[in-house]
């Protein structure tokens, strides 16, 4: 990373087409002037397989960081969404635990500091009363098996009522009070939770004062959470980034996705141009 930069930009790996060995990726994503990628595990079987890496492929895996100069530092964990911890569901809650012990020593291999968490009791189901209570339940778990290896758990606010607003987020952080839980907004979300609620972002954001580890930086419109280019939704970035560099954050990552687009490099390339061009401003704010 450059000496003279103080902040790094990473890259949601789902920007890059899913055929690409894990070499293309880091090296494209170094090449379009990106400081680490944050590795996906959602839902579906192929990425929670991740987690059950064997020592070689964890090798490789460090090998190729070392190789490319590209470090998987992040980790995006919505799994949780199909197996979420405050299922009523006895099976699902368990495989959710599971999927977080798993989760927390494949990151604990590779060196990876930060699991981001969906801010989901649950996703398929009713939420109520007793997910909220299991959540909570298990949640302190989590946090307790986290704090065993120094990682940090940071909640991603999502597009559901039960945290898609920082407020809400916080609301857990400091019952919990473990500094191994934080947030880690999404700023394309609670935008949108901003405006159908007519609050203002800004000061969404700043309730995180003090506990914000990161800021995904992801376009959105009312409605509408995903599968847009920057510049195409209704998120302030400058205002934005400027509000989480005073609140001390330097760590941002660029959440968009590849669609099937034979321009995707040019578009991973064309948002690292624009975020850099808000970020290098915003060092002004040191000092």
């Amino acid at each position: 990373m450059d000496n003279e930069k103080l902040y790094s930009l990473g890259l949601y790996e789902k920007a890059l087409p899913p055929f690409l060995s894990w070499k293309e990726k880091m090296e494209f994503a170094q090449e379009a002037g990106f400081d680490f990628l944050e590795i996906s595990i959602d839902e579906t079987e192929e990425k929670l397989s991740r987690l059950d890496m064997d020592p070689a492929e964890i090798s490789s895996m460090l090998a190729l960081m070392q190789e490319t100069g590209l470090p998987i530092r992040s980790l995006c964990l919505s799994g949780h969404r199909k197996y979420p911890i405050g299922s009523g569901d006895r099976e699902t809650e368990r495989r959710g635990m599971e999927i977080m012990g798993k989760a927390l020593r494949f990151a604990d291999r590779l060196g990876i500091r930060i699991i981001m968490l969906a801010g989901y009791d649950v996703y398929y189901e009713l939420s109520d009363d007793s997910t909220r209570a299991r959540f909570e339940r298990n949640l302190r778990t989590c946090v307790e098996m986290a704090a065993k290896l120094s990682i940090t758990l940071a909640f991603e606010t999502m597009e559901t009522l039960f945290m898609d607003s920082v407020a809400k987020a916080m609301f857990y952080v400091e019952k919990i009070n473990s500094p191994y839980l934080q947030v880690y907004p999404d700023i394309g979300n609670i935008m949108n939770s901003a405006v159908a609620e007519k609050r203002d972002v800004l000061e969404d954001l700043i309730q995180s004062k003090g506990h914000i580890v990161a800021l995904h930086l992801k376009e959105s419109l009312p409605g509408k959470y995903r599968d847009m280019q920057y510049g195409q939704g209704h998120v302030d970035f400058p205002s934005a980034i400027a509000t989480a560099w005073e609140l001390g954050v330097r760590r941002f990552v660029t959440e968009f996705w590849y669609l099937g687009s034979e321009t995707w490099r040019e578009d991973v390339v064309s948002a690292n141009r624009f975020m850099t061009a808000i970020l290098d401003k915003g060092q002004k704010y040191v000092g």
